[in-house]
């Protein structure tokens, strides 16, 4: 685990957990040395829009296989 005072390390780390790929990391780690505020904030938008997407695309599969277990249990299979 990353000291306190290791921002750098505590900022990649929070990116890992986050799901981002080293590249990912790689490249967000650059920009903020950079202090490229911006086109950060726009990757980083982008990562979580598709973690968002991802969420709902397995909404609807659970949604599907929850109307599936309840199609089999009203015909008593």
């Amino acid at each position: 685990m990353p000291q306190a005072l290791d921002t750098k390390e505590i900022f990649r780390q929070n990116l890992a957990d986050a799901g981002c790929s080293p590249e990912l990391i790689r490249q967000c780690s650059h920009l903020a040395e950079q202090k490229e505020d911006a086109e950060l904030k726009r990757i980083l938008s982008s990562h979580r829009k598709a973690l968002l997407d991802a969420v709902h695309l397995n909404e609807k599969r659970i949604d599907c296989l929850d109307y599936l277990l309840y199609d089999l249990g009203k015909h008593g299979r």
